[in-house]
C-alpha cells in the first residue's frame, strides 16, 4: 500500500501546489502571451499535461479506491470503549452468543466459517454501553499458514484492549476434539496476556461437564484451572443457560481490570490528593423504636385487629351474578348513616347548597302569590291596545308603512352603489352561487310593488389589480397606453422582463473565427 501511496504523493506535488513544476512553468509562459488566444492554448496545454500525469498513476489510484471501499465495509470498532472479544474454533457458538446478548443479527449456519469478517454488537450492563466483537473461526496451525479471514481474529486479539472470551464446544459437534481446542488456546495464549480471560464451555445441553470422561476432565483442569485468573463457566446458547452469567462475569472482570490499570498509573496520586472520603463513626446510643401513643392505648385496652376481610366488588359480582348492582355510597363514612343515599348533595358544582336554601321559602311564596292576585284585580296587567281610539290605530298603521318604505329605499341605495362595476350575466351568477334565481315581491301602500332580484344579494366582488384605484373607463385606457409605451424600450433589446440581465454574445464565434474562405466578405 505504501508503494501505491508514494507516487500519488509525488503527483500531487507536481501539479496541485502553487510551487509545483507544471504550475510554475505555465505561469511563467502566461506572462509572455501576446493574445487571449495564445493564453487559452497555454491553459489547455497545462491541463493536458496534468491529465497525462494522472493517467500514469491510474493503477495506483484504482488500488487505493479498492482499499477505500474495503475500509468502508469494515465495522466501526472503538478501541477505547469497553469491549468483549470472542474467539474459538469455527462453529462453536460464538455468533449465537453475540445474538443472545446484543441487538446484532449475525448469520448462524450449521457449517464452518459462516462468519468471514468481524461483526460488532452492542449491549448495556450497569448503565454502560459495551461492544461485543464476533471474530471468524481460528484453526490450530502456524501463524504464517493462516489465511486473511483468520488473521482478522488474530489482529483483534493482539491490538484490542478487551476482555477475551474463549468459547469451547465440549460436545465436539463442531468437528474438532477437545484436545485440539485446548491446543489452540495454548498456541495463541501469548496474544491475550495482561487481559481478563473467560472460558465458556458451550453446548452443555448436549453434553454436561459432569458427563465428560476422566481424561478430558483432567485436560480441562490442566489447561485452565491451574491459572487463578482464568474463569471457566458452562453455558448453552440454545437454552440460554449460563449466557447471562458469562456476560456479567466478563463485564465485571473487565471493569476491575480497567480500575487496576488506572490505579497503577501516575495520575491517580493527583486525583486522590483532591478527594476526601468522610467515614462517620457509629453511634453507641441504642435508639428505641417509636410507637404512637394511640397504638399503645389500644394495646393496653386489649384491642385486636378484626379477622374479617371486606369483600371486594369483584368478589361480590362473581357471587351475585346478574343480581349484582354497583353501590358506591354504601361505604360512605358519615355521622348519620341515613344521609348516604340523600338525593341532594351538600356541594354541587363547587357551591354549598346550604348557602342557597331559605327555610322561610314557603311563607314568602304565599305572600308573593297574594300580592300578584291583588295586582291583577287592580288591572295593572291589562293591555293598552284595548284602550286605543280609531285615530290612534290609523296613525300606528301608517307609521308601519313608512318604516317599510324607508327600508326599501335604503336597500335600493345599496344596490345603486355598485352600478359602476362590470355587470355579470345571470348564468355566471348562477354558476358562482349554485342556486336558482329567486324573486321576492313586497307591497307598499296597497298598489306599489317592487321586485327585488336576489342576484344583487351576491358577495361583494373586488376589482382587479390593474383597474383598482381608477375612477372610470377613460383612466383605465390611459393607464394601459402608458404601460405599452414603457415596454417599447425593453422589447427593443429582446428582454424577458425587467429582471433580465442576460448579455448575448457580441461576436459569435462561428462568424468571427477561422480562416476566410473564397466567398463574400461583407459579413467580416
Amino acid at each position: 500500500m505504501r508503494t501505491k501511496i508514494s507516487p500519488v504523493k509525488v503527483t500531487s506535488h507536481l501539479h496541485s501546489s502553487p510551487n509545483s513544476s507544471v504550475a510554475k512553468d505555465y505561469n511563467r509562459l502566461l506572462k509572455f502571451g501576446d493574445s487571449l488566444y495564445r493564453c487559452k492554448q497555454l491553459k489547455r496545454a497545462a491541463l493536458g499535461r496534468m491529465c497525462t500525469i494522472m493517467k500514469r498513476q491510474n493503477s495506483s489510484l484504482l488500488y487505493l479506491e479498492q482499499v477505500r471501499q474495503h475500509l468502508g465495509r469494515l465495522p466501526s470498532i472503538d478501541p477505547n470503549t469497553r469491549t468483549l472479544l470472542l474467539f474459538g474454533f469455527p462453529n462453536v457458538g460464538k455468533s449465537s452468543f453475540v445474538n443472545n446478548i446484543t441487538r446484532a443479527n449475525v448469520e448462524v449456519q450449521p457449517y464452518a466459517f459462516t462468519t468471514k469478517s468481524l461483526y460488532v454488537g452492542h449491549t448495556d450492563y450497569q448503565y454502560l454501553r459495551w461492544q461485543v466483537i464476533d471474530t471468524p473461526g481460528i484453526l490450530d496451525k502456524p501463524l504464517e499458514d493462516r489465511n486473511t479471514i483468520e488473521m482478522q481474529a488474530i489482529t483483534a486479539l493482539a491490538h484490542l484492549r478487551a476482555c477475551v472470551v474463549c468459547v469451547l464446544d465440549i460436545s465436539e459437534q463442531c468437528g474438532y476434539s477437545l484436545q485440539q481446542q485446548c491446543d489452540l488456546f495454548n498456541n495463541i495464549k501469548p496474544l491475550f496476556a495482561n487481559k481478563p480471560l473467560i472460558v465458556a464451555l458451550n453446548k452443555i445441553d448436549a453434553r454436561r461437564p459432569e458427563d465428560l470422561p476422566q481424561p478430558e476432565k483432567d485436560l480441562l483442569e490442566q489447561t485452565f484451572k491451574k491459572d487463578a485468573n482464568v474463569l471457566v463457566i458452562p453455558m448453552s446458547t440454545l437454552t440460554k443457560e449460563g449466557v447471562s452469567e458469562v456476560q456479567n462475569t466478563a463485564c465485571d472482570a473487565l471493569l476491575a481490570h480497567r480500575i487496576e490499570q488506572k490505579m497503577a498509573g501516575n495520575k491517580v496520586d493527583n486525583i486522590l490528593n483532591r478527594l476526601h472520603v468522610a467515614v462517620p463513626k457509629a453511634s453507641q446510643e441504642i435508639r428505641q423504636p417509636h410507637i404512637p401513643e394511640g397504638v399503645l392505648a389500644q394495646r393496653a385496652a386489649g384491642y385486636t385487629k378484626p379477622d374479617t376481610i371486606r369483600k371486594l366488588e369483584r368478589d361480590l359480582e362473581e357471587e351475585l351474578g346478574d343480581d349484582y348492582i354497583l353501590d358506591l355510597k354504601k361505604h360512605y363514612d358519615l355521622p348519620n348513616p341515613d344521609d348516604k343515599y340523600d338525593d341532594i348533595p351538600e356541594v354541587w358544582q363547587g357551591h354549598n347548597i346550604a348557602d342557597f336554601v331559605d327555610p322561610d321559602i314557603v311563607q314568602k311564596l304565599e305572600e308573593l302569590e297574594k300580592e300578584e292576585a291583588m295586582l291583577e284585580e287592580a288591572g295593572v296587567y291589562e293591555s293598552e291596545d284595548e284602550n286605543l281610539t280609531e285615530e290612534q290605530m290609523e296613525i300606528r298603521e301608517k307609521a308601519g308603512l313608512i318604516r317599510k318604505e324607508k327600508a326599501i329605499i335604503r336597500h335600493k341605495h345599496r344596490l345603486n352603489k355598485h352600478r359602476n362595476r362590470t355587470p355579470m350575466s345571470e348564468r355566471v351568477i348562477r354558476k358562482k352561487q349554485g342556486v336558482k334565481r329567486a324573486r321576492s315581491v313586497s307591497t307598499v301602500a296597497g298598489d306599489v310593488a317592487m321586485e327585488v332580484d336576489s342576484k344583487f344579494q351576491t358577495k361583494k366582488i373586488k376589482p382587479g389589480r390593474d383597474v383598482s384605484g381608477l375612477r372610470d373607463e377613460k383612466q383605465v385606457k390611459a393607464v394601459r397606453i402608458l404601460k405599452k409605451r414603457s415596454q417599447i424600450k425593453m422589447n427593443q433589446f429582446g428582454r424577458a422582463g425587467e429582471a433580465d440581465r442576460h448579455i448575448a454574445a457580441k461576436l459569435p464565434k462561428h462568424l468571427f473565427s477561422g480562416k476566410r474562405g473564397a466567398g463574400k466578405t461583407q459579413r467580416r
